[in-house]
């Protein structure tokens, strides 16, 4: 491979397909490719697909038919599909579309360079074996010269694959069963990046927290701990100043885990919870594993834990049977438990998923109807919450130019919400950078901040647990 030739990765989905994209360029990288953001000038072009919702996998194919130009404009041109859609598909896809040269599954990253050899020399090929070991964790480190998508974070894989099959959900039909990392290797890696100054990493994994069970339950043989051990560990690591972990399941929040977000400093007060429905007949049916009183409870203890605690969640509406008595059920938890932003979609049937055989399916005005009520419902709540923010000091991880346009930047706090600030051009700080703020006023999406005088207005913030101050965050952060 020349160091001229030149790859294009569009990523559709979930952070996982985000990290599955960061992974594929990194290998590329110490193969002798460079990253371009240009199609016209992508020698090879790798769709990373998405299957978690109907409309992803029909936009695929619309990508694929529009992309036959591309291909032909130029002879040597090489088109690649990976993810979930690549996962269940394989063959099918190299034949419905003569254009794509080769297709590989979730598990199978670590092919891709042999892959793209192959297809070079004209043979195409899918690869969707699954791996139920740890081998599909074995990818070099990050190159020297790769630069981060965000500087100053960086996602970490612990943990693929789901063993819970809920009655809606495609994953353990495109991700396979629960496979954990060793510890070593993430503390190894979470290492390096804390060393090339990364100060926030996010732990990925389809049920997160579930992260060790199985090999805890064989005596520790695969290398791994508990989720919490785990934590306690990577909060020990110089330089790393917020750990973040999406997306964690109900059902495997124990004792230890609840208690590190009382102790442990860089642990974000932001958990997404996924919750789906406030129906107990609805989480029966979705074979959610527990009942609404259960999650209620949860979040009771996780608030005693760190009284503020910011909750996200998923909500998804117009499940098979779903009631009007079900749909105000899950209105009036969302009330209660007062989430400051979900993420919300109509129920989709996916092919293979017990629910996609359920009889009687909601009328899609129905479906509209109620995602609208939730919508505004959760609008509402999302402008209290940041309303109630203002006057509050907090630091944020500056991302670049903020949405909002203007002479405006943004960055993220510990709670994961989006603050804006003024810039001025003048000692501004750069992306990757903390700066303290005062919280002057909320919008419907966003905060907006001022620079404090002084970076020690924020300590409360800056430390991450109430009454702990972490004076390794000292060095790190911007202000006037």
């Amino acid at each position: 491979m020349t160091s001229s030739r030149r790859v294009l990765l569009r990523t559709h989905g979930c952070q996982m397909n985000v990290h599955d994209s960061e992974k594929i360029v990194n290998l590329l990288r110490h193969d002798g490719w460079q990253a371009t953001d240009a199609l016209d000038a992508a020698d090879l072009l790798i769709v990373n697909t998405c299957s978690i919702r109907d409309k992803a996998e029909h936009r695929l194919y619309s990508d694929l038919g529009a992309l036959r130009a591309w291909k032909q404009a130029s002879p040597g041109r090489l088109l690649g599909v990976g993810g979930c859609v690549a996962q269940q598909q394989g063959d099918n896809l190299l034949r419905r579309f003569p254009q794509v040269d080769f297709v590989f599954g979730t598990h199978n990253l670590r092919w891709v360079p042999t892959m793209i050899e192959a297809a070079s020399r004209g043979t195409r090929a899918a690869l969707t074996c699954e791996s139920s070991g740890s081998e599909r964790f074995d990818l070099p480190d990050r190159h020297p010269h790769l630069e981060p998508a965000t500087p100053g974070r960086a996602f970490v894989t612990v943990m693929e694959g789901c063993d819970l099959f809920c009655s809606f959900c495609i994953v353990p039909l495109t991700r396979g069963r629960e496979a954990s990392r060793p510890a070593a290797a993430i503390l190894h890696e979470a290492a390096g990046l804390a060393a090339r100054g990364v100060r926030e990493i996010t732990l990925l994994g389809q049920t997160v927290n579930a992260y060790g069970r199985h090999d805890l339950r064989r005596g520790g043989v695969e290398g791994t701990l508990g989720f919490a051990a785990l934590l306690a560990q990577l909060d020990a690591i110089p330089g790393l100043e917020r750990i973040r972990y999406t997306s964690p399941h109900p059902s495997f929040f124990d004792d230890a885990l609840i208690r590190a977000h009382a102790e442990l400093p860089a642990l974000c007060p932001h958990v997404h919870l996924p919750l789906q429905s406030g129906s107990d007949a609805v989480l029966g049916r979705m074979r959610r594993r527990y009942r609404a009183d259960e999650y209620r409870r949860l979040v009771e203890r996780l608030r005693e834990a760190r009284p503020d605690l910011a909750l996200t969640t998923d909500l998804i509406v117009g499940f098979p049977g779903e009631t009007d008595r079900d749909f105000e059920a899950t209105l009036a938890l969302v009330r209660e438990v007062r989430f400051v932003d979900a993420y919300t979609f109509k129920y989709s049937p996916r092919p293979g998923t017990a629910a996609a055989r359920a009889p009687d399916p909601l009328p899609a005005a129905v479906l509209e109807e109620r995602l609208e009520a939730l919508q505004q419902l959760l609008r509402e709540l999302t402008l209290a919450a940041h309303r109630a923010r203002v006057g509050d000091t907090t630091v944020v991880l500056v991302e670049g130019q903020s949405r909002r346009g203007g002479h405006q930047g943004m960055g993220r706090d510990p709670y994961h919400r989006v603050v804006n600030f003024p810039v001025t051009g003048e000692s501004d700080p750069g992306p990757g950078e903390l700066l303290a703020l005062r919280i002057v006023e909320a919008t419907p999406h966003s905060l907006i901040g001022e620079r404090l005088p002084s970076v020690r207005g924020a300590l409360g913030a800056l430390t991450g647990v109430p009454g702990h101050a972490d004076e390794r965050s000292w060095g790190s952060v911007s202000g006037p």
